[in-house]
């Protein structure tokens, strides 16, 4: 079975390519041109539903709560820093939801909006995951049994079938090729 860690640091990579495709279109908006407001919302679902409901889920159900019965702290560790940055990226990817829904009924406005939200949610997420990678998930590899990791492996993908529903994984990540492709197309064309 995967370790815990492992299947986090692979959503890492999955997240990091969607923020690249979010900046791409932040430029492209920033510049003032035309991005088709459907991507935007496909985005921000992603950002909401993969990023939040899944990943954060996973480490906040599961991860978090046995690394804390473990001995770690969470006030004062890095539990504590990541709890706290979670709920800095759900108010992010709030903010990219409402401005991409206001933004594909024609708020021209909103397109900036979304941007200044995309490029502090790509700093915000960037920093959060190499804390995760560098430090977090080193400390975790550490505590965790066999039993422990398996155990978890086995609650992450209950859960993404109960809180996210069947195939919604498979498909965030099957579109996400589509939406990271077609940012970069959309980039290059306004470059």
């Amino acid at each position: 079975m995967a370790q815990p860690t492992a299947i986090l640091r692979k959503e890492h990579e999955a997240i990091e390519r969607m923020l690249a495709a979010a900046e791409q279109l932040a430029g492209k908006l920033e510049r003032g041109e035309t991005v088709r407001g459907p991507l935007l919302e496909e985005i921000s679902e992603f950002f909401a539903v993969f990023v939040d409901k899944c990943h954060h889920g996973k480490e906040e159900e599961f991860l978090f709560p046995t690394l804390e019965k473990k001995g770690m702290p969470v006030d004062g560790g890095p539990i504590g820093v990541m709890l706290h940055e979670h709920e800095e990226g759900r108010a992010l990817a709030r903010r990219l939801a409402e401005r991409a829904k206001a933004y594909g009924a024609g708020d021209a406005a909103a397109g900036k909006e979304w941007a200044a939200a995309a490029r502090r949610h790509a700093r915000l997420l960037r920093e959060h995951i190499q804390k995760e990678n560098i430090v977090l998930f080193p400390m975790a590899e550490g505590l965790l049994s066999p039993a422990e990791e398996d155990a978890m492996t086995a609650n992450f993908e209950r859960m993404e079938e109960e809180k996210i529903g069947h195939g919604t994984h498979e498909r965030l990540h099957a579109r996400m090729g589509e939406i990271v492709k077609e940012a970069a197309g959309a980039a290059a064309r306004g470059a």
